[in-house]
């Protein structure tokens, strides 16, 4: 079983390239990233050469964060800047050889942002498809992220099907069990439309190895059902520690 860790969360004291490496130190099998372009892409590239550690993915920026935005792509009228923000992504994801792009859909609601959203990811999908970078989706829970587009599955699954199959859901077990549960169940389910996999503890968001999720037998579980990528660890710690890892040894 494959580990990757969230740079976005894990090692945040540090800078990206010391970040890779302790990744690497900690054996971690990849890594993925937030917002990592305040960081050369050419370093990055550097850095992932050298601790051979592949980069499974990134999001697109967020927009004006201090005006409240939290993504661009499903926000009627302002589709140059969400296109903008896709085109940062690609060039700087296939500098790196990154893997797939999470396209932020941000705070909208109603059809038209629907047909937005679907608008921006064809045109992602497009775009980055020259560069064999694939382009995921997710929903995010409606508690820690009030008034996202993408809150549930079945909006995802829609917007699947809109795009004709051209994008696919990153799954996080974390907002996937806040949102619904039955976690397992539905990896199952739609493992045909799942890209990614992440996890954290539930509902703290810390180190996962307590709360509601028992991740030591989920994960091993959608293993099992044929789920053959990395899982992201993409929670807040609380500790130093990376005990919780010896779990997934084998």
């Amino acid at each position: 079983m494959q580990l990757s860790a969230n740079l976005g969360f894990l090692f945040r004291d540090l800078s990206l390239p010391d970040a890779i490496r302790s990744a690497k130190r900690r054996g971690f099998a990849a890594v993925e990233m937030h917002w990592p372009y305040d960081t050369d892409a050419s370093v990055v590239a550097a850095l992932l050469a050298e601790t051979g550690l592949p980069l499974l993915g990134i999001n697109t920026a967020r927009g004006d964060v201090g005006a409240g935005d939290f993504g661009l792509s499903a926000l009627p009228g302002r589709e140059t800047e969400a296109r903008a923000a896709i085109d940062q992504a690609i060039e700087w994801a296939a500098v790196t050889g990154c893997r797939n792009i999470h396209v932020m859909a941000g705070k909208a609601i109603g059809d038209e942002a629907f047909a937005t959203f679907t608008g921006n990811l064809r045109y992602a999908s497009k775009a980055a498809a020259r560069h064999n970078i694939g382009i995921l989706i997710e929903p995010l829970n409606p508690r820690d992220a009030p008034g996202y587009f993408l809150s549930d599955l079945s909006t995802a699954l829609r917007v699947i099907d809109a795009t004709d199959g051209a994008v696919k859901v990153m799954f996080d077990c974390y907002h996937m069990q806040i949102i619904q549960g039955d976690l397992l169940n539905s990896v199952r389910q739609f493992s045909d439309k799942i890209g990614h996999i992440q996890f954290a503890a539930v509902p703290d968001r810390s180190e996962p190895d307590h709360g509601e999720v028992d991740y030591g037998w989920l994960l091993r579980a959608i293993a099992d059902a044929g789920y053959d990528g990395a899982f992201g660890a993409e929670y807040r710690p609380t500790t130093d520690s990376f005990a919780w890892m010896k779990r997934f040894d084998h």
